[in-house]
């Protein structure tokens, strides 16, 4: 019903940046919420990043003044600038939506396949 298609991971030194992209098509009616999930190896998922419907953001207090999320409600996607990376930011990074696909059906989540960013020199 929903396709995430997730792009722009890879591997980048300490210090430097990347900006993921997650398109969602399908049948959408209307998205309430985009963001960003990642989980490192033996760690649980985690929250890095939220924007809801309009402009609302939140954000892990690990990547607040590093990250930022913004969302291109014309072509249903949504993107993660990520600078001054570290090494601890390396994990796979999952788009997640919060989608309603008809009027009279309430919203359900929707994930991407993920994609690998690691930062190493």
């Amino acid at each position: 019903q929903v396709q995430l298609v997730e792009s722009g991971g890879g591997l980048v030194q300490p210090g430097g940046s990347l900006r993921l992209s997650c398109a969602a098509s399908g049948s959408i009616f209307s998205i309430n919420a985009m963001g960003w999930y990642r989980q490192a190896p033996g760690k649980e998922r985690e929250l890095v990043a939220r924007i809801i419907s309009g402009s609302s953001t939140n954000y892990a207090d690990s990547v607040k003044g590093r990250f930022t999320i913004s969302r291109d409600n014309a072509k249903n996607t949504v993107y993660l600038q990520m600078n001054s990376l570290k090494p601890e930011d390396t994990a796979v990074y999952y788009c997640n939506v919060f989608v309603r696909v008809q009027s009279f059906r309430p919203p359900s989540y929707y994930w991407g396949q993920g994609t690998q960013v690691t930062v190493s020199s």
